[in-house]
């Protein structure tokens, strides 16, 4: 039986990628702060919605997709009914697998996830790492929960931070860069739906080009950088102003905040 606690955006999106992945839906059990948002989830994936102390007292598997600023409220809660034996997977960030086992019996093995809103489309990057007493089955375990929605790889507990800061916080890089270039797009007289489409496209196909074909960034960059062309010109602009030391400077100071967030 796998729970999931807390089943705002993410942990929905996850239930639904189980459930498309071929769990039954007797096989899960959701819980909501409210009720409302309980029955819709009843209604939607005809899952059963208990109490956080039941969830934890029936599961062999609990996904714990609260906020972060939750997370200490909850396991005071459901602390005294997790067994052992049950693994806890963590979905909030910052929240150490220390912290969480320190709540629980000694024994329970947990694995904190990184995750990224392409959950939602089943695109995710989503990045595990064992606690302590967590081994290669539950490892495993939290592999298969999350691969119907999205790429799973392994780091070190001690770069979760990273992270953090390069996937869980990426997408809306992109964004950013996306809303800069629909912008430019504006400024030389294109209308801005032509432009978002022109952007979007273009970014949709260079990510696709990466992930397939296996070359080097830099390589596909050059392959459109012709001598003495349009491209060249932008990307000497882009290093006059300082675009990729920015970047770098940007994904470590989101970096150092999540190191302060998780201290509290």
């Amino acid at each position: 039986m796998i729970a999931i606690l807390g089943t705002g955006k993410m942990g929905e999106a996850l239930l639904a990628g189980v459930l498309r992945a071929g769990r039954r839906p007797s096989e899960l059990l959701v819980t909501a702060r409210r009720e409302e948002r309980a029955a819709a989830l009843r209604e939607r994936y005809g899952v059963e919605s208990v109490a956080n102390t039941e969830a934890a007292a029936k599961a062999s598997v609990l996904v714990l997709a609260v906020k972060p600023q939750d997370m200490g409220t909850l396991l005071a809660e459901i602390g005294p009914h997790v067994s052992p034996g049950t693994l806890v997977v963590s979905m909030a960030a910052g929240i150490t697998t220390s912290f969480i086992s320190e709540r629980l019996s000694a024994d329970v093995p947990v694995v904190r996830v990184m995750s990224n809103t392409p959950v939602l489309v089943d695109e995710a990057m989503s990045v595990i790492s064992a606690g302590e007493h967590a081994g290669e089955e539950h490892l495993a375990l939290a592999e298969e929960l999350l691969r119907p929605v999205g790429k799973v790889t392994r780091l070190p507990e001690s770069l979760q931070d990273a992270a953090t800061a390069l996937s869980g916080s990426g997408p809306a890089y992109f964004y950013y860069l996306v809303e800069a270039m629909v912008d430019a797009g504006i400024l030389l007289g294109m209308p801005r739906a032509a432009a978002l489409e022109l952007v979007i496209q273009s970014a949709v196909g260079a990510a696709v080009m990466l992930r397939d074909s296996g070359e080097h960034p830099v390589l596909l960059r050059e392959a459109v950088t012709s001598p003495g062309g349009t491209t060249i010109s932008a990307i000497r602009e882009l290093e006059k102003h300082g675009v990729r030391a920015a970047v770098l400077e940007a994904i470590e100071a989101a970096r150092d905040r999540g190191r302060e967030l998780a201290g509290g």
